[in-house]
């Protein structure tokens, strides 16, 4: 069974209706709908919900309000602040980026989507996304929500990470988008896949693109879109060494800029515990007790799982290896970007009496 499928008239102002009505409009990134807050909102929102992005938005606001503050600052900060939100190549990114807006654009954004896509960390929808909202230029998105508002309207086979998928969404991206009310109609589309058209149970009723919508005459929303192909991911294992000195502060090193968890500060880590006694001695380090294993743990990547062994060993300082690292208080590690289980770790350690139920 098919239905008509909607006009591109027909489809906006369904949704705007829908959304001057039910519709987010106080979200503290559209007051006002800069270009510089729309970005940083964006590339929060990636992979992450609304309502866990907008305290790490708000705090990130207060102390970066704009490009030049931003693109000014140490990385270490920006890391810090973004600690918790997780895939940190974004925040490495938006820190290039505002470097690069600054040097090349005079802290603005450019004015094409074309031209937005070349900065680092911004894709198309992105950019398009940024512009519409921030500038009300006509340019579609294609992220998750919209990809399954897109899917289910047209019963769009396959899944959208194929190319082919992907190409016939952006077309149906480009066909609906309208030519005024961007930013609202920008809005509207994410709130709708967030909302009635969301992933596990739609609700498809009171939808108000129902009429022209294939998949809900058909019965089947949850079909679309097609779901990625299940791969079981790998299993690594590493041992942390939380490593204290006299005065119970713990040794922490920076990572390289590249890679899992580039530019955090980490505890240092070995394949397997027998390594630990070469780890002191290449960091002028000696044990002044026997090691003491912590409970270990799981943290999952998009791509493997990483089984955490916490080995804590007293140490003496047996000279000075500052420049590679630093001593941090576990209770005030100071702004430092942390890899979230060494987030986890240092807050099990600042209270000794969960230091063995992390």
């Amino acid at each position: 069974m098919s239905r008509s499928p909607l006009t591109p008239s027909q489809f906006s102002q369904a949704l705007l209706e829908w959304y001057d009505q039910h519709g987010r409009q106080d979200l503290p990134w559209q007051h006002p709908r800069t270009p510089y807050q729309v970005w940083i909102s964006e590339i929060m929102l990636q992979q992450t919900q609304v309502s866990t992005v907008i305290p790490y938005f708000q705090r990130f606001m207060e102390r970066f309000p704009d490009v030049k503050t931003l693109a000014l600052a140490e990385q270490d900060e920006v890391l810090h602040l973004w600690t918790g939100l997780g895939y940190y190549a974004r925040a490495r990114n938006l820190h290039k980026c505002a470097k690069q807006l600054l040097e090349n654009y005079r802290g603005e954004f450019p004015q094409t989507v074309e031209e937005v896509t070349t900065l680092p960390g911004i894709g198309r929808s992105t950019a398009g996304a940024i512009l519409a909202q921030s500038r009300g230029v006509r340019a579609a998105i294609l992220d998750g929500n919209v990809k399954r508002v897109l899917s289910r309207l047209h019963s769009v086979e396959g899944w959208p990470g194929k190319k082919p998928v992907e190409n016939r969404l952006w077309e149906l991206a480009e066909h609906y988008t309208p030519n005024d009310r961007l930013a609202d109609y920008t809005q509207a589309i994410m709130d709708l896949g967030a909302s009635l058209c969301s992933r596990g149970k739609p609700d498809c009723s009171v939808c108000p693109l129902n009429q022209g919508c294939s998949a809900y005459a058909n019965g089947n929303p949850q079909d679309f879109p097609g779901k990625k192909p299940k791969k079981v991911l790998p299993v690594r294992t590493t041992t942390m060494l939380i490593l204290r000195d006299e005065q119970g502060r713990v040794w922490l090193e920076q990572r390289p800029g590249q890679g899992i968890w580039g530019g955090l500060w980490c505890f240092p880590q070995t394949e397997t515990i027998a390594e630990a006694s070469e780890a002191l001695e290449a960091r002028a380090l000696r044990a002044r007790a026997d090691a003491q294993p912590l409970d270990g743990f799981r943290h999952t990547f998009s791509h493997f799982h990483l089984d955490i062994t916490p080995l804590e060993i007293a140490v003496q300082v047996q000279g000075t290896r500052d420049n590679d690292g630093q001593w941090v208080d576990p209770a005030a590690p100071g702004k430092l970007g942390l890899a979230a289980p060494v987030k986890k770790l240092l807050t099990g350690l600042a209270s000794p009496r969960q230091t063995r139920m992390l």
